[in-house]
């Protein structure tokens, strides 16, 4: 069982929401659930009651309606809250007054706030607009902008009005926009005049008509200044014509500036309407449209920051993300427990890896959302942020992305803060929130995610499907939840649906994670099950290579894949050198010999290759699979989907692999 390095004290584990609606819980249940097993237990085990009373302690404004859950003839018909009827963002637009509801701070240094009232007058105001426009219930609003406040409140006017919101970053390519909003036909699109990343100013506009020509469905393209770029003397949407083709193009300037013409109204749907829309990754063919339901979205949301992550109101709320990751619609929902957003756009080490953490100092944030790199990166800079900053209102750091491995655990204990909660948490785009997460009434162990959300069924299987623990298997979520994707869009069968979550083990939502899950509860991501390596037959996951190879000062970073290789599979590990290092006989040596040692003689890479970069998702995650295509000499399917695609140069030809 892993060391544990921090447990809560009795005064802030009690004065905790969890412990509050544990007792909320033992009420509705008729008994004593006496702990969070208790309480889990009974969550799964009683699912109806316990999503109704998550809806009730969580004030959710609406109509919840009589029947709580209806069981489906398959797993993803189940429906939770049949009868209610609610808005999502009536939800997120609850409190008013003059505290600040979003601070967006940029690269350069610019800083906005936006008061709970300023936040609900933008939205009436744009709402207002989008109705003159036609926009209405089901129609599509794409956006592909940076993390703003203006993206919010575009957001919450669209989904005021029962439209649908998809977004992507302003980093994608054209065509990486266009394979996913053509898919959904918008009648809108939104974009930015530009954006900031690492020091360097990119314009985007240029690319707006070849977008616009791609989607034939968008009536109208509303652009919005970003603002770092506005000392430019031509204003934003300035420098495109007032219409592209037959396309009108409106600035938010002008388009803010009007007074509202009615005052804003929530459109009460059903559980199930369609809210989001987020995409797949895409590195194995055209990105996947999941649609997600207002409902379930909220419910989910709602769960896990009031009770798992702790999230009060007027707490300072950061999560470091762009659009287009999930993790800004998970961010986006705090508003739902009247936490103030801190919003930041452009990268998270310029000027240096302290950016962050004086941006959490200034700002003084309570809750800290950041990427396993992220604190990995840290330490290899040498930082020791809680000596540097004052982090005393930092109260619990989120790490996402990728596996927190152990080292980064202790790094955060030694040198950030002893008393804090570090929770590592999971799940996807295809819940649009967590299977596994944080608990601030548990103990944090090293190296472990601390336990399963409330009302998920998390277990790992082998591959006959039987449950383990103790050992490395398939993330598996035995019993529905109400934040699962209300289908793929253009799938009206649902075949597609039911293959990506439900082909691996027939009636069981199989998430594509290995994991273990230890004997305290806890879990632990080695990595997506579809990198796997399989040496000798023998199923491994990434994480475990790279948790021992990236504690090496010598070591930037890694990625490992399987090669196949006379007849069976071999390891290769692809390192990035820190500057100035060489990769020699010993220092080959020595990654061999800390990987065998700390993992097991089956980890040990055949091969150890130096590269000059190591391809990315754009919401930061490595792409094993477009290396080991790559090594294959298969073709990468969907270029668009990568940040840094020209890296996959490196992985081509190597003699390094022939021998």
């Amino acid at each position: 069982m892993n060391e544990i390095l921090w447990t809560p004290s009795d005064a802030r584990a009690e004065g905790s929401s969890m412990h509050a609606f544990l007792q909320a819980a033992s009420t509705r249940a008729g008994s004593d659930l006496r702990d969070h097993a208790g309480l889990h237990r009974w969550s799964v085990e009683s699912p109806g009651s316990f999503w109704e009373l998550v809806w009730e302690f969580s004030d959710v404004r609406g109509t919840r309606g009589e029947r709580a859950c209806v069981s489906g003839r398959e797993f993803h018909e189940t429906r939770f809250l049949p009868d209610a009827r609610l808005n999502f963002a009536e939800n997120l637009l609850r409190r008013r007054g003059p505290e600040a509801a979003l601070v967006f701070v940029g690269e350069s240094g610019e800083r906005r706030e936006w008061s709970f009232d300023e936040l609900h007058e933008g939205v009436t105001r744009v709402a207002a607009w989008l109705r003159t426009r036609g926009v209405g219930v089901g129609d599509r609003v794409a956006a592909c902008l940076p993390n703003l406040p203006e993206t919010i409140v575009a957001m919450l006017a669209t989904t005021s009005l029962g439209g649908i919101w998809s977004s992507c970053s302003p980093d994608f390519g054209s065509a990486g926009v266009v394979d996913r909003f053509s898919q959904i036909e918008p009648k809108l699109l939104l974009c930015t005049d530009g954006y900031l990343y690492n020091g360097r100013r990119f314009d985007t506009l240029g690319r707006v008509p070849e977008i616009l020509a791609s989607l034939p469905s968008v009536e109208a393209c509303v652009v919005i200044p970003h603002p770092g770029l506005e000392e430019d003397p031509a204003g934003a949407g300035d420098r495109l014509a007032k219409n592209v083709g037959a396309v009108p193009v409106v600035s938010w300037r002008d388009l803010i500036a009007q007074e509202a013409v009615s005052p804003l109204v929530f459109e009460r749907l059903p559980m199930d309407h369609p809210l989001y829309i987020l995409y797949s990754s895409g590195t194995t063919g055209k990105p996947k449209c999941i649609v997600h339901g207002a409902g379930g979205t909220l419910l989910q949301h709602l769960k896990e920051h009031r009770l798992h992550v702790d999230l009060r109101p007027d707490d300072r709320f950061f999560y470091f993300t762009t659009c287009g990751w999930m993790m800004w619609n998970w961010l986006v929902s705090g508003l739902a427990t009247d936490a103030t957003l801190v919003l930041y756009d452009g990268s998270p080490f310029h000027p240096d890896a302290k950016r962050l953490w004086a941006l959490a100092e200034a700002e003084r944030i309570d809750v800290f959302g950041v990427s396993a790199k992220f604190i990995d990166a840290t330490a290899k800079a040498g930082l020791s942020p809680g000596k540097a900053f004052d982090l005393s209102r930092m109260r619990t750091i989120l790490s996402t992305g990728s596996p927190l491995g152990g080292d980064s655990f202790d790094f955060v204990y030694r040198e950030v803060a002893q008393d804090i909660h570090l929770a590592s948490i999971s799940g996807g785009t295809d819940i649009v929130s967590c299977f596994v997460l944080g608990n601030p009434m548990l103990p944090v162990r090293r190296g472990e995610i601390q336990c399963a959300g409330l009302g998920m069924k998390v277990e790992v299987f082998d591959d006959e499907g039987r449950p383990i623990v103790g050992r490395p298997g398939e993330l598996v979520c035995t019993k529905p939840f109400p934040s699962m994707p209300i289908g793929f869009w253009n799938d009206p069968e649902g075949a597609r649906y039911r293959a990506a979550y439900f082909e691996r083990f027939p009636g069981v939502w199989c998430h594509g994670d290995w994991c273990i899950e230890t004997g305290s509860g806890g879990f632990i991501i080695q990595g997506r099950s579809d990198a796997v390596l399989n040496p000798g037959g023998v199923r491994i996951g990434t994480a475990e290579i790279y948790a021992q190879v990236e504690n090496l000062d010598e070591i930037a970073e890694a990625i490992a894949i399987g090669q196949s290789w006379e007849d069976d599979v071999r390891v290769v590990l692809f390192v990035k050198l820190a500057p100035g290092v060489v990769l020699d006989e010993d220092l080959e040596a020595r990654i061999r010999s800390r990987i065998r040692q700390n993992a097991s003689p089956r980890h040990v890479p055949a091969r150890i290759v130096e590269v000059e970069d190591i391809p990315r998702t754009r919401s930061g995650k490595i792409t094993e699979l477009a290396v080991r295509d790559v090594v294959h000499g298969r073709p990468v399917k969907n270029v668009e989907a990568l940040a840094n695609p020209e890296a996959l140069e490196y992985f081509k030809d190597r003699a390094e692999l022939r021998k």
